[in-house]
């Protein structure tokens, strides 16, 4: 019998994976929130809302029951917002098997905690936990393009049975054991994607964007570390190749977010506009948070909380990095003048 695998969530990026995964043979239960897009999906074979002219194959079952869904997977992908996360968990503890593994995909913290995602999940009483992420957007993973991507958990044998139910000729899986690195890196470069789009929406040229991925990802590193990730894990894929595709590919829905907000329209505006979750937004409440808390300078996330939160004009805020008292570059991994 076809094993099956489960996808909790029918945005385009847990469409994508449904896709990958139905194209590896597996059979697919993709769960869809609201039923009218769930008929929707079954009558077109495509999401066309999400993930337009990217065909489902028929091994795609589509549903709004949750319980059929997941019902008999070996394997459950939980491909929703990070905001909904934990009401999500709820739903799926009664449904899962303790040793059924579950791939979260969402990159973000939560809001009012600051906790990672894989926390939340273990505070709802799901304990075999993964985590996918790295540079791989949707459009170009569901069309067969080639991506790379990291998968972590606590055992390196719940790690190594998500590689191999994912990889693939044109999805190559690394593992890495560093869970805190790996999920710290995927969430805070939204915020620097924000940042860089904020630039290009000014007009400020490569060279500011450089700088922006730089700087950026050094502050990413700080804060890893004083939350005890391994800072060699953000020079990988899931920390420098995830920031380098957010900060540069018009995919990026933070980076186009930035773009708008660059340009001087308002947030509520910026974000009815892109009728799709833009999660460095509450990414960047919950990491200064956790800065401050920390006393870890973010002066990159301190502005964009300034441009998001306070309205402060994105143009006010080239002064303010610019003009900072003077530091010594790599003084953020302990490397200093003897």
């Amino acid at each position: 019998m076809t094993e099956k695998i489960a996808v909790v969530g029918a945005g385009s990026w847990g469409t994508a994976l449904a896709v990958l995964l139905a194209r590896k043979g597996f059979k697919v239960g993709l769960w869809a929130r609201r039923a009218e897009f769930a008929q929707m999906l079954q009558k077109n074979r495509e999401n066309t809302a999400y993930l337009p002219g990217v065909f489902l194959p028929e091994n795609i079952e589509i549903t709004d029951d949750i319980a059929l869904a997941v019902r008999d997977a070996k394997l459950v992908v939980l491909s929703v917002p990070s905001h909904a996360v934990r009401q999500t968990a709820r739903l799926l503890k009664p449904l899962l098997k303790e040793e059924t593994p579950l791939v979260n995909t969402a990159k973000g913290l939560e809001l009012d905690s600051g906790l990672r995602l894989s926390q939340v999940l273990e505070q709802e009483g799901i304990s075999t936990v993964a985590i996918l992420s790295g540079p791989s957007h949707a459009e170009e993973v569901s069309r067969g393009l080639p991506a790379s991507v990291v998968v972590t958990a606590k055992k390196k044998a719940v790690a190594e049975f998500v590689q191999d139910v994912f990889i693939g000729p044109s999805f190559r899986v690394y593992t890495n054991p560093d869970l805190i690195g790996v999920e710290l890196g995927g969430a805070l470069k939204n915020i620097i994607a924000l940042a860089t789009g904020m630039s290009d929406g000014l007009g400020l040229g490569d060279n500011a964007r450089a700088a922006l991925i730089t700087r950026g990802l050094a502050e990413i590193t700080r804060l890893g570390m004083a939350l005890g990730a391994n800072p060699l894990t953000f020079a990988g894929l899931s920390g420098l190749g995830d920031l380098i595709v957010t900060c540069c590919s018009m995919y990026s829905r933070n980076r186009r977010a930035g773009i708008e907000l660059g340009r001087g329209r308002p947030l509520k505006e910026v974000l009815d506009g892109m009728g799709m979750v833009v999660e460095g937004v509450p990414t960047t409440a919950a990491a200064r948070k956790l800065a401050r808390e920390l006393g870890i300078p973010m002066p990159i996330t301190e502005e964009v909380y300034q441009v998001l939160y306070t309205g402060k004009p994105a143009k006010e805020c080239v002064s303010s990095l610019m003009e900072r008292r003077r530091t010594v570059e790599t003084g953020f991994l302990g490397v200093n003048w003897s």
